[in-house]
């Protein structure tokens, strides 16, 4: 119940308003029927509860400005239609309401019931243990009125606010001639009459109340002030930093040239040079050495010895050298050997460079993504351009990386050449072996296991049947074993230098 001071209104106005915004005008004799019919609609006609508040404002000249908050009674035992944690319910509704500093705790006792067993005063205690706030209002105190100024004055309970008696409205008695009644009561009862007179009647409650409001809230408008202050700081802070209104195309394409340099800029650290003061904590985001990391993992995929070598020693060379024999002289190594061998190991391994140019754009274009869009977050209208763009710029530039690796292959596939010294090399190293390969399969009286550099051991037992070509196979499989080096190192190289570059252009778009 909300009291307003209106002093123009002659006669109280009395409007229930409900929790969906409704407001309805009723008078002082039927008040109560509207807020039933207000509580009916919200919890129905039964037993039920909701937590929905009815709000009853009351406007009347001299009323004091108050705000009164009716909470259901405790039940404890559920009766038949009532929710089985009822009590909960209950108990959270008017914790919800009595823990606040700045309400006034009003415990309602019956005079007819002992003051330290009640359900309330244990329930106010829990929120409000100083009872600083708590002001207990004692009601039918002209049904037991023995030994109420007892209990009023010995205060077992702890109540800081003190005690405030009076008498229910019975009947049809009107709201004034209820105080009146009250009145005479407190007056002449040769009981109730004992009392101080600072502790009885409705009067006195209104002012107290007023009173004790206007305590609380001295003593909390500081922090208020200091909380009002706060929020208003934070909001200043807000507004400034939101971003000014596009009234033109001219504003809107100033703010997108000054979002896209912004993200340049972040994207050369994050990319380029490897630095990443913007996202200190998130990882994602440093591109550099996630980058790094797919390189390493693509490099340990391609195989450092030649694929393919799970069988018999020399035996894959040596049938190739028998598809390729033509009318030669017999000391010649066929080139097509050689260019077969090498074309079907590369052809092993042409998906793995794909794998990593599709791993690496999926990461940059989220990356790229959630940059431009932390940027753009103050525009949302431009964020869906800024998306296009950014899976326009992708498409190209998988469309590009693809288009290299297929050159890279094919290079690999259709011709042969090298001008780093470690071919040689390491052609010469593993040719060493060769007169003790020979030895071992020409001459049967020695042992076929051998440890040879470059193949390590190896057994040449079936390889004497096929001594003539014994000899090329050994010296095919040595150039093929010193040039996969080169063709793993220029795979690794070529898209390494592709990737960073690709990364470079993305911190610098056209």
């Amino acid at each position: 119940m909300r009291l307003q001071d209106d002093p123009s209104a002659d006669s109280p106005v009395l409007q229930p308003e409900h929790s969906n915004g409704r407001v309805v005008t009723t008078t002082e004799a039927n008040v109560a029927d509207a807020i039933n019919t207000a509580t009916a609609e919200i919890a129905g006609s039964g037993k039920g509860i909701s937590d929905a508040p009815i709000t009853l404002v009351v406007r009347k000249r001299g009323v004091p400005d108050l705000t009164l908050v009716d909470l259901p009674g405790i039940t404890r035992v559920p009766v038949k239609g009532q929710p089985d944690d009822i009590y909960d319910q209950i108990a959270k509704i008017i914790k919800d309401y009595i823990s606040p500093k700045e309400s006034i705790i009003l415990n309602v006792l019956s005079a007819t019931v002992d003051f330290p067993t009640c359900e309330s005063i244990r329930m106010s205690q829990q929120v409000d243990r100083t009872g600083e706030r708590t002001l207990a209002v004692v009601t039918k105190v002209d049904k037991s009125p023995e030994g109420l100024l007892e209990k009023v004055t010995m205060d077992d309970v702890n109540i800081g606010l003190g005690y405030v008696c009076f008498r229910n409205r019975i009947g049809d008695e009107t709201y004034d001639q209820a105080r009146v009644e009250e009145e005479k009561l407190f007056k002449y009862h040769h009981l109730l009459s004992k009392i101080e007179k600072s502790m009885v009647g409705i009067p006195v409650l209104a002012q107290r109340l007023m009173q004790i409001q206007a305590t609380i809230i001295a003593k909390c408008l500081p922090d208020i002030v200091k909380q009002i202050n706060d929020r208003l700081s934070r909001s200043s802070t807000e507004l400034n930093q939101m971003p000014p209104d596009l009234v033109s195309v001219a504003d809107a394409v100033r703010e997108f040239i000054r979002i896209v340099k912004q993200v340049c800029s972040s994207l050369e650290k994050i990319l380029v040079r490897g630095e990443f003061d913007e996202f200190p904590d998130d990882c994602h985001f440093h591109g550099t050495a996630r980058i790094a990391e797919m390189l390493n993992a693509y490099a340990k995929k391609l195989p450092v010895e030649v694929p393919g070598r799970g069988g018999l020693f020399l035996m894959e060379e040596v049938r190739v050298l028998e598809e390729t024999k033509g009318v030669n002289l017999p000391n010649f190594l066929p080139r097509s050997a050689f260019q077969v061998l090498r074309k079907k190991k590369v052809e092993t391994v042409m998906q793995i460079p794909h794998d990593l140019v599709n791993e690496v754009w999926e990461y940059v274009e989220d990356l790229v993504s959630k940059v431009v869009l932390q940027h753009a977050d103050n525009f949302p209208q431009v964020q869906s351009s800024c998306r296009r763009a950014v899976q326009m710029l992708m498409e190209k530039a998988r469309a590009r990386s693809a288009q290299h690796i297929e050159e890279l292959i094919e290079m690999e596939l259709v011709a042969d050449f090298t001008a780093n010294p470690e071919y040689m090399k390491t052609w010469y190293e593993i040719m060493e072996g060769h007169e003790k390969f020979m030895d071992a399969v020409v001459d049967t009286s020695k042992p076929t296991l051998l440890n040879l550099v470059g193949f390590g051991e190896v057994d040449v037992s079936h390889l004497r049947v096929n001594s003539e070509l014994a000899g090329q196979a050994f010296d095919l499989s040595a150039r093929l074993t010193a040039y996969w080096k080169i063709i793993v190192l220029r795979l690794i190289d070529g898209l390494a230098l592709h990737v960073l570059r690709g990364g470079h252009l993305q911190a610098h778009p056209s």
